[in-house]
């Protein structure tokens, strides 16, 4: 679990400082109508992080194994006006969750990490998957779709 924590620790610290590197036009820029912009990616991340602080508190109290609800990811991202938002404000709302997250994973005691959530018609994986996946699933977004002109960030990781 360190190196999730200390994973999250870093892009809670870079992601901030790699956008206040771009100009508006690259963050807001669609490459298709169809495909988000780098905003409305990283405000896909921020839904991601609303939905999985829930799961992350939720599995440790509710009957095994905790049933995932899907949520739409396109009509949130369309619904929250991601694209029309300061950048800043998209920002500050994903370093607060990811902080947030941060903090329940950091109490999560050893012996919950085991606990058992169904991610989809009764495919069981621990909580401790769970974590990682989205600690996954976030680096996915920023490397291959935010980040993806900073060459010399990406080969430090």
């Amino acid at each position: 679990m360190q190196n999730i924590i200390d994973q999250l620790n870093l892009w809670i610290n870079k992601v901030p400082e790699e956008f206040h590197q771009m100009s508006e036009s690259e963050i807001s820029q669609r490459s298709v109508p169809q495909k988000w912009s780098k905003k409305e990616v990283l405000g896909h991340l921020c839904d991601s992080a609303i939905n999985n602080l829930e799961r992350f508190v939720k599995i440790q109290y509710e009957k095994e194994p905790f049933v995932l609800t899907p949520y739409d990811q396109v009509r949130w991202v369309k619904i929250q006006g991601y694209q029309e938002l300061p950048i800043d404000e998209i920002l500050n709302l994903w370093v607060s969750l990811n902080k947030k997250i941060l903090n329940v994973i950091k109490n999560i005691p050893n012996e919950k990490l085991t606990l058992q959530c169904d991610i989809r018609s009764n495919e069981l994986k621990t909580l401790q998957w769970l974590i990682q996946d989205y600690l996954e699933h976030m680096e996915h977004h920023l490397k291959k779709q935010i980040l993806i002109k900073n060459e010399q960030f990406l080969n430090s990781k």
